[in-house]
């Protein structure tokens, strides 16, 4: 027997397309998420009314000549919650805590320390294969930690190359932002972390403590 998916269960999963559409693009057009979602424009007015009404998203104003003006759309903080982003507030409690006892100094042997055994615990559990292996392998790691992690081959240019061995991995959300904001050494730690899990040099693309939509690093051979 064919299960028919309810009216209100379909628009609470279109809603969440929407929202997750938003949060890996920046902000988008009401065109642009109906291309993207293949839902009609008037379809995405409605549960873009609702979002709004919700305090998930905001709207800006985008003038592009004399005619009406378009909306863009973008997530509200409201919005960006609604992602795992953060730790429970005991984690940020206990290491302010920690750092007053022990010293600055101390802090940050231990927050490396603490790195240096998730990289070797990722290494560990992405094992051996090809460069694309190995980077699809800690996607799915990070994800399961509550990240919305993908990734994409690119060649020399930036353009995509299903053939190489460099890679975008893409993070469109923090999972320790309030501790990033307390101890801002651990996006430094994160960047040795990949480089050690992989075996390969990494850069970073984007960065979300600046203001960007995303994290993005750059991988590559040694």
């Amino acid at each position: 027997m064919t299960t028919i998916q309810q009216p209100s269960t379909k628009q609470a999963s279109t809603k969440q397309d929407i929202l997750e559409h938003l949060l890996k693009q920046g902000q988008c057009t009401v065109q642009e998420l109906a291309d993207q979602l293949h839902v009609s424009p008037q379809a995405i007015r409605r549960h873009l009314k609702d979002l709004e009404t919700d305090g998930l998203i905001i709207h800006q104003v985008v003038q592009t000549g004399m005619g009406r003006p378009n909306y863009s759309y973008v997530l509200s903080q409201e919005g960006r919650d609604r992602f795992p982003d953060r730790y429970d507030d005991f984690a940020v409690s206990l290491l302010d805590t920690l750092a007053e006892t022990v010293g600055a100094d101390q802090m940050g042997s231990i927050l490396r320390k603490q790195w240096e055994r998730k990289a070797m615990e990722y290494r560990d559990r992405i094992g051996a294969g090809s460069s694309k292996e190995r980077v699809s392998k800690l996607v799915e790691l990070r994800r399961a930690e509550g990240y919305m992690a993908e990734c994409h081959p690119v060649n020399e240019t930036g353009a995509s190359d299903e053939e190489g061995d460099r890679f975008i991995l893409t993070e469109y959300n923090c999972a320790i932002s309030h501790i990033a904001e307390s101890f801002p050494s651990v996006c430094g730690h994160e960047l040795e972390m990949f480089a050690v899990a992989l075996e390969c040099c990494v850069e970073r693309t984007h960065w979300l403590v600046n203001g960007e939509h995303r994290c993005g690093y750059l991988i590559q051979p040694k």
